[in-house]
């Protein structure tokens, strides 16, 4: 079995009983959505099936941050109401997405001293503790840790050293951390809707899953999340989360270009943007001509306005998104190569010429997917706007490969405890080779 991802055929190896209920919210800007699904047995193994889905516009939301608690706390209770209505039954903990909280991705490596023997669990449990101990840090909450690789003695790239010879150990983790302050705001919100926290997942991360295919994260991929509020980046490679990364533009800031640049409403702004909008040129622009709803005691008269300049307000925000992610992702020295994977997904990514946009700004092939692997999910649902949900919903059926999973504990004074005291230290090491080995 892979220590680094349990993805492929060894995914489906025996191991620990998966969850049979699993609920899980994504938290957008624009949207609150909830699925809730039942895990079946098929020929080719365990398999999720969404029965209950429940999902609403944002409301008390900004940018993936809660902003109002009543009535975020409304929404949320609703959707997951509708959600648990279809399907049936009443759940009490869910799996929830997180874009805010200024996300920082950091690689440590870490190494110990063997004295010529073997390597035992024992050794890889304490390695990873040490790692995960230098990311510790007040006012920060540990949420995910990634083991990317081996090494002992001069050998690198060893996905399981155990039983191996030599005179140091090194390990290399991949850390996810977000700040404890919007974090707190999040846990308060879900305990007021009567629910427990299983778990938080970075929203890039969860997109992931859904929307690439195993290959493309064993070979290498980069997944862009165009959310309403923010568009983040989850870079795979040899079937690990290497980096994640955050720009605080979307869709929305779209949308507002639009209403100014045309002097509409941001209603009716959504509304041309989605009808009418796009990143591509077509010779017919300049000829068609756009119906412009007024602003509010502006006038009476409808206006009007060719395409070209509709075209012409969205084409430099896409730019300008792609090309902020482009630079951090380089700034990072994250591997971008051309021959790996470019893969947009998130409500924004549906926009005509999006995909076109990314090739030309990132210089490799883009193209939008929705989320797969789920079953039950229907026309309105399956589109790439929800590949976070469908993300922690697999994640949830195949186990999560993190040496750290879980809720996060954020103690009063913001200072962080990664598990919960009983799961401390070796013990949260123990439970993800548990779940891993």
């Amino acid at each position: 079995m892979s220590a680094l991802w349990p993805f492929g055929q060894d995914r489906q190896s025996p191991g620990p009983a998966r969850p049979a209920v699993c609920a899980a919210l994504d938290l957008g800007s624009s949207k609150i959505a909830c699925f809730i699904s039942k895990t079946e047995e098929t020929a080719t193994g365990m398999r999720p099936r969404v029965v209950g889905v429940g999902h609403l516009p944002a409301r008390g939301m900004r940018a993936g941050s809660i902003v109002d608690l009543d009535v975020a706390r409304d929404t949320i209770r609703e959707a997951v109401q509708r959600a648990e209505k279809m399907a049936g039954l009443a759940v009490s903990m869910a799996t929830v997405t997180l874009t805010a909280g200024n996300i920082r991705s950091a690689r440590i490596r870490a190494e110990s001293v063997l004295s010529s023997r073997e390597v035992s669990d024992r050794d890889l449990k304490r390695l990873l503790d040490a790692a995960i101990a230098e990311a510790d840090a007040p006012d920060r909450v540990i949420l995910h840790a990634f083991p990317l690789g081996w090494s002992v003695d001069d050998s690198r790239g060893i996905r399981d050293p155990r039983g191996m010879f030599g005179h140091k150990l090194g390990v290399s983790v991949h850390v996810i951390t977000a700040a404890a302050g919007p974090l707190r705001n999040l846990l308060n919100c879900i305990q007021a809707c009567h629910l427990d926290l299983k778990g938080v997942v970075v929203t890039p991360y969860a997109a992931g899953l859904a929307a690439l295919t195993d290959d493309e994260i064993e070979l290498g991929a980069t997944l862009i999340d165009m959310g309403a509020g923010t568009t983040s980046a989850a870079v795979f490679d040899n079937g690990a989360l290497v980096h994640v990364d955050t720009v605080p533009i979307g869709g929305s800031h779209v949308t507002n270009d639009v209403a100014r640049g045309l002097s509409t409403p941001l209603v009716a702004a959504e509304r041309i943007k989605i009808l009418y909008g796009s990143a591509l040129d077509s010779p017919d622009d300049d000829r068609e001509m756009i119906e412009v709803p007024p602003l509010e005691g502006a006038s009476d008269r409808m206006g009007t306005a060719p395409r070209s300049l509709l075209n012409a307000i969205i084409r430099p925000r896409l730019d300008e998104t792609f090309e902020m992610l482009r630079d951090r992702l380089k700034a990072a020295g994250v591997n971008t190569a051309k021959d790996q994977q470019l893969v947009l997904t998130g409500g924004a990514a549906q926009l005509p010429g999006a995909s076109e946009v990314a090739t030309r700004v990132f210089g490799r092939q883009a193209r939008v997917s929705r989320p797969h692997g789920v079953a039950g999910l229907g026309d309105a649902v399956s589109g790439p706007a929800f590949a976070a949900a469908s993300g922690i919903i697999l994640r949830e059926t195949r186990g999560a490969a993190e040496a750290i999973a879980g809720p996060p504990r954020v103690a009063g004074s913001l200072r962080v405890t990664r598990p919960a005291p009983a799961d401390r230290g070796p013990r949260a090491i123990l439970r993800w080779f548990a779940e891993s080995f």
